[in-house]
C-alpha cells in the first residue's frame, strides 16, 4: 500500500509517524516548531487530532466524567477540562498542514466524529487514523473507510472479535488500504505488556500490514516491533519533555525520534532473509578459519602425529574434520613447518 508516493509494507522502509496530540501547549507557534523538529528527524509523517472537547464528552465535573485514578497523568481532571486543554483548534489545521507540505512531510489525523471527517476532507488527508477508544464506534470507521483513503486503526484494549468488527465494517464500506497497530492504551505503557508477539499473529490473521502505537519510554519496544514485522510506527513527540503538556511524559524530543528512525531502518534491513551459506563479503573470511597444518619440519616417510599436526588459522589446508583420518599416516615427501595439509602430500 501507499500513503502519497511513501510505499509501506515488508522490505520498504517503516513508516514513522511523529503525533503531536496536545504537545503543542495551546500554541500554534509551538506546534509549528515541533512541525520544523519533526521534519529534521526524518520521520515521514505528523499526526494531529481533530475534535474539541464538546464533541468528545460533556462538560461535567462529576462522577464518570472524573478521572478518578492515582496513578494516571491526568488524575482529577475532569474529560472536558483535559479535551479542551489537548485539542488543536480546528483553525490551526490548514497552517499545520500547509507548513507540513512545505517541508514534505505526510500531513494527517484522527477525527472524533462525522463532523470531524467532513472537516478534514475539506483539507484532502491522504488517510486517516482512528484511535483506539473509537476502534468500537462503528458509524465512524464506516464514515472513514467511504472516503476510500487509507486506514490506520489502534487496537488497544480490543478483543480479536472487537478488531474483525472493525476491519470488517471499513471493508464493507470501502476501505481497501488497512493497517492494524498494536497499541497498549495506558499511559506510559510498560514494555512488558506490549506483547509483540501479537504482531505476526495479526497479521496472519486480518491479512494487513501491521504497526505499533507504541507509549512506552524510550524507542526499544519500537525497534523490536520492526524486528516482528512492523512496518509502521507511531510515537508521540515533542519539543522537550520538560516543557510540560498533556503527552509530554510519553513524548520523544527530537534527537531520540531521529535516532529511532535511523536505527529503525537498520533493524529493517538487518532481517534480510532465511540465508545459510557465506555473504558474498563474507568469502574472503573463509580463509582464515582453522585447517590442518604441519607445525614441525617433517622428513620424507615421516608419521602424522599429534606433535606435528594441529588445527590452526588459516584455513588453507584440509578441514580439521580430518584430523583423526590422518593420524598415523605418512607423508611422501618433505615437508616444512608452515605448510597447509593436502591429500597429495598423504602416501
Amino acid at each position: 500500500m501507499k500513503i502519497n508516493n511513501i510505499e509501506i509494507g515488508v522490505g520498504c522502509s517503516p513508516f514513522v509517524i511523529a503525533e503531536m496530540s496536545g504537545n503543542h501547549n495551546e500554541s500554534l507557534s509551538r506546534a509549528l516548531e515541533i512541525i520544523n523538529a519533526a521534519a529534521k528527524s526524518g520521520v515521514n509523517a505528523l499526526k494531529i487530532q481533530t475534535y474539541t472537547a464538546g464533541t468528545m464528552t460533556l462538560d461535567l465535573k462529576e462522577g464518570e466524567f472524573v478521572i478518578n485514578d492515582p496513578q494516571s497523568l491526568w488524575n482529577g481532571s475532569s474529560l472536558y477540562e483535559l479535551y479542551d486543554k489537548a485539542h488543536t483548534p480546528w483553525e490551526w489545521h490548514k497552517p499545520i498542514f500547509d507548513r507540513c507540505r512545505e517541508l514534505g512531510l505526510i500531513c494527517f489525523s484522527t477525527p472524533f466524529d462525522e463532523t470531524a471527517v467532513d472537516f478534514l476532507e475539506s483539507l484532502d488527508v491522504p488517510c486517516y487514523k482512528v484511535a483506539s477508544f473509537e476502534i468500537v464506534d462503528i458509524p465512524l470507521i464506516q464514515k472513514v473507510a467511504a472516503t476510500g483513503k487509507p486506514l490506520i486503526i489502534s487496537t488497544g484494549m480490543a478483543s480479536i472479535a472487537e478488531i474483525d468488527e472493525a476491519v470488517r465494517a471499513a471493508c464493507n464500506a470501502g476501505g481497501k488500504d488497512i493497517v492494524l497497530l498494536k497499541c497498549t492504551s495506558t499511559y506510559p505503557a510498560s514494555p512488558a505488556e506490549s506483547n509483540l508477539l501479537t504482531l505476526p499473529h495479526m497479521r496472519e490473521l486480518f491479512g494487513c500490514e501491521v504497526g505499533l502505537s507504541d507509549h512506552t519510554l524510550g524507542i526499544g519496544v519500537a525497534l523490536a516491533s520492526v524486528a516482528l514485522g512492523a512496518t509502521v510506527i507511531e510515537k508521540h513527540f515533542t519539543l522537550n519533555r520538560g516543557d510540560g503538556g498533556v503527552d509530554s511524559a510519553f513524548s520523544l524530543e527530537p534527537h531520540e525520534m531521529s535516532q529511532l528512525v535511523s536505527e529503525a531502518e537498520l533493524v529493517r534491513q538487518s532481517l534480510g532473509k532465511i540465508n545459510y551459506c557465506p555473504m558474498e563479503k563474507e568469502k574472503k573470511s573463509l580463509r582464515y578459519r582453522r585447517s590442518l597444518y604441519v607445525v614441525e619440519d617433517m622428513q620424507i616417510g615421516e608419521i602424522l602425529t599429534e606433535k606435528n599436526m594441529r588445527a590452526i588459522r588459516p584455513g588453507l589446508g584440509l578441514p580439521p574434520k580430518f584430523y583423526n583420518v590422518l593420524l598415523g599416516k605418512r607423508v611422501k615427501q618433505a615437508v616444512k613447518r608452515g605448510v597447509p595439509l593436502d591429500w597429495a602430500l598423504i602416501s
